[in-house]
C-alpha cells in the first residue's frame, strides 16, 4: 500500500511540473489518503503486537 501512495505522489509531482493542475491535485489527494491509511494500519499493527 505504501508503494501505491508513493506512485500517486510521483504522478502528482510530474503532473505539477508539466502544469496539469487538476490531475496533480487529484493524485495528491489519493496519495494523502493512501498514506494516512497506511499509517493507521501500521500503528494498529504496532499496538496489536504489544498486547
Amino acid at each position: 500500500m505504501l508503494s501505491w501512495s508513493i506512485t500517486f505522489l510521483v504522478v502528482a509531482l510530474v503532473a505539477g511540473i508539466l502544469g496539469f493542475t487538476g490531475i496533480a491535485r487529484t493524485a495528491t489527494g489519493i496519495a494523502k489518503i493512501l498514506f494516512y491509511l497506511f499509517l493507521i494500519l501500521f500503528l494498529l499493527s504496532l499496538v496489536s503486537r504489544l498486547f
